[in-house]
């Protein structure tokens, strides 16, 4: 089962290209500092931007450069049923330990179709299946009594739910409705702790690619049920929560590590640009709020 801190991880491109050199250390970077878990080809590493070679070189270098030390849950959605499975089919092969599947985005399919878009995933790959939940992205929304029908009919293959409707609700909905076996993750860091507090286990996470420590200590306080440790990190890493999205994501976090990792370039793909002024502005104080610069 999967918990703690797991950093949607970015991708880092230089003139254009992958850049499998720095992914290489970025993911050594976040196994030494606490991350629990990772997640290459989600939304945080641009993976509608990927072609198909790329995205699965992405997720192949990950489990390389992991190397058995922490689980990686690829990222594998698409709005075509057919291509998630491609990646899954592609992610189990390498040796990824679950699949990451966001909600079939822009066909806006009704629940019916959610429905049947996770089964013929979960019946024809043997891979794990987290959902992703993210209306804001989507459009689409997995509403509780869709996870539930899910988690009841693929009880060995839906396993999990990252959930980031914003709607702190649907923890207790989900727990009441599969049981305290399911692995809820928080998608909203800023929603973490609340999240946790309800039943949740941990986080798939944007700040957590700039403040891989400081995340992974937040959701080991969690776990220990040390409120009063938990609140104080989370004070220290809120800022950084909203300074991610001060621009359209993932521009700003992109720009924060180019802050605090080495040579990593903030370079994003079209039709993401870099992040403004302002955003900028923001990383900034919230990565000396954070005491990271």
């Amino acid at each position: 089962m999967f918990s703690g801190s797991i950093p949607a991880l970015v991708t880092p491109f230089r003139d254009g290209a992958f850049d499998e050199k720095a992914f290489r250390r970025l993911v050594d970077w976040q196994i030494d500092n606490g991350s629990s878990a990772l997640v290459p080809c989600g939304t945080t590493g641009e993976a509608s931007t990927l072609s198909n070679a790329e995205h699965h070189r992405v997720i192949e270098v990950c489990v390389e450069q992991v190397a058995g030390r922490v689980p990686v849950i690829a990222g594998c959605g698409s709005n075509d049923t057919m291509n998630a499975l491609l990646h899954m089919n592609f992610a189990r092969k390498c040796g990824a330990q679950a699949a990451l599947c966001v909600a079939p985005y822009y066909n806006r399919p009704s629940q019916a179709g959610i429905i049947a878009h996770f089964s013929y995933l979960a019946e024809h790959n043997d891979l794990p299946i987290v959902l992703y939940n993210v209306p804001g992205r989507t459009v689409t929304d997995i509403l509780p009594e869709t996870v539930c029908e899910l988690a009841k009919r693929y009880p060995e293959k839906i396993i999990g739910i990252k959930d980031a409707s914003g709607d702190l609700s649907r923890v207790t909905d989900h727990r009441m409705g599969i049981g305290k076996h399911f692995c809820q993750l928080s998608g909203d860091d800023e929603l973490a702790l609340p999240a946790n507090a309800a039943g949740a286990v941990g986080c798939i996470s944007v700040t957590a690619n700039v403040a891989p420590r400081l995340c992974a200590d937040f959701q080991a306080a969690c776990a220990a049920n040390d409120l009063e440790k938990a609140r104080e990190l989370n004070d220290k890493l809120y800022p950084l929560h909203y300074a991610m999205f001060e621009d359209a994501s993932p521009g700003p976090v992109k720009y924060a590590l180019s802050r605090v990792f080495p040579d990593l370039s903030d370079e994003l793909r079209l039709p993401m640009v870099g992040c403004n002024e302002a955003a900028r502005k923001a990383v900034d104080e919230a990565l000396v709020h954070a005491g990271l610069i």
